[in-house]
């Protein structure tokens, strides 16, 4: 069932789809999120794939009650998309790092586009402070980061200097079910 077709109405009680991805330019301005809303948001953090029924009777709504405020969700932009939560040393990816760069300014639109395309990124932020950029990488080893650094990273005319804190340790803080 596509995002389109959530506004008709709950076809079935399977697991709610992904959404499309939307151009934030042309999201409506943001309404306010009421406690159902909430709690929705917070059901479908801990699980992703719960069904509409599943949804609705947790937060005691109607089926099209809970699946009209969920399709409201993802059309304002609230709800980007639903995915798993991956264990990535199990998944092959047993190196984590966090890198800092240093880049010419003006360019973070321009460095943010080839960033994405790196092998094993999986969060890109623009901060403010000693550092221009923190990117999150997970690759199967520290050879493979150690290329990503030096081969890639450093490779892009626009990053000035790179640091590498390397990840001992990690846990997921979002909600559980």
């Amino acid at each position: 069932m596509a995002a389109e077709q959530m506004a008709d109405g709950p076809q079935d009680d399977a697991a709610l789809p992904p959404p499309r991805p939307v151009d934030a330019a042309l999201l409506p301005p943001p309404r306010p999120l009421d406690a159902i809303d909430q709690d929705i948001l917070k059901i479908l953090q801990a699980d992703g794939r719960a069904s509409i029924r599943s949804v609705a009777e947790r937060v005691h709504v109607s089926r099209a009650n809970a699946y009209a405020r969920i399709n409201r969700l993802v059309e304002d932009g609230v709800i980007r998309g639903f995915s798993a939560r991956v264990d990535h040393e199990r998944a092959g990816h047993g190196t984590s790092a966090y890198i800092t760069l240093k880049i010419v300014q003006n360019t973070w639109r321009t460095v943010r586009e080839q960033l994405r395309q790196l092998p094993g990124a999986s969060h890109i932020a623009l901060v403010g402070g000693d550092f221009d950029v923190l990117l999150l990488v997970h690759t199967p080893d520290n050879r493979a980061l150690r290329e990503l650094v030096l081969t890639r990273l450093q490779a892009i005319p626009e990053v000035l200097s790179t640091r590498t804190l390397l990840v001992f340790e990690e846990e997921d803080l979002e909600p559980e079910a």
